[in-house]
């Protein structure tokens, strides 16, 4: 069972994990010359985003990229890149390597190849932050996607298009083994209804109806929770 780690406010919260992956990625910079974070986008971790740029690591050893992605420019105020510059790569972090998850394109399976491509070098990913939906979602990978069979497959490749009923835009997202294969991993959700969530996906079922349960799976994976 994963350990659940409860904390008094959403700003302890911000504090505390920001500190936790630093020491994490700079565990990895010392061991291996360098690291790989991943970060979800979304507003939830917005203030352990902005909380992490402020560590005092080896930034410029380290590469960044996303979970998942809209496919929208970055001019969109939906892209999670956009979110990701304006928050994490500002102060120290600015020196961190961004890993596209976005290029122009009339679909994403466009330019899957060529993200895919610049992703590889990087992977395993040292330390993951995920977020998850009260659908149970992570990532991008929704139920009831188009192919979410193929995202959680033990197969699957670095990245999926992904459709689905609750997702506007289509999306770019890292699968379930990628996932999975980071050394690292840490959920973050907030609010009572996503706890609610969270203590269905604990329960035991299929992870095509509760996607998240491709890292509860993990009884090392760290869950962070605030009101």
């Amino acid at each position: 069972m994963p350990d659940l780690m409860q904390y008094p406010d959403r700003v302890v919260l911000a504090v505390d994990l920001a500190e936790i992956v630093a020491e994490q990625l700079q565990d990895a910079i010392d061991l291996n010359g360098k690291a790989t974070l991943a970060v979800p986008g979304g507003t939830t971790p917005e203030r352990v985003l902005r909380e992490l740029s402020k560590a005092d690591i080896m930034w410029n050893k380290v590469s960044v990229m996303l979970t998942d992605e809209r496919f929208v420019p970055e001019s969109s105020e939906r892209s999670n890149t956009r979110l990701l510059r304006e928050t994490l790569l500002q102060g120290n972090a600015a020196m961190a390597t961004l890993m596209p998850f976005y290029m122009a394109g009339d679909k994403p399976e466009d330019i899957l190849g060529q993200i895919s491509g610049g992703l590889k070098p990087a992977l395993p990913i040292d330390v993951c932050v995920l977020g998850m939906g009260v659908d149970m979602h992570t990532a991008s990978i929704f139920p009831g996607a188009d192919l979410l069979a193929e995202a959680l497959a033990d197969d699957a490749p670095i990245l999926l298009p992904m459709r689905a009923p609750n997702a506007p835009e289509p999306r770019l997202t890292l699968t379930a083994p990628v996932l999975r294969a980071a050394k690292h991993i840490h959920l973050l959700i907030t609010g009572q209804d996503k706890l609610d969530a969270l203590q269905e996906a604990l329960l035991k079922g299929p992870e095509a109806q509760a996607p998240v349960r491709i890292i509860l799976s993990r009884n090392d994976t760290k869950i962070h929770y605030a009101e």
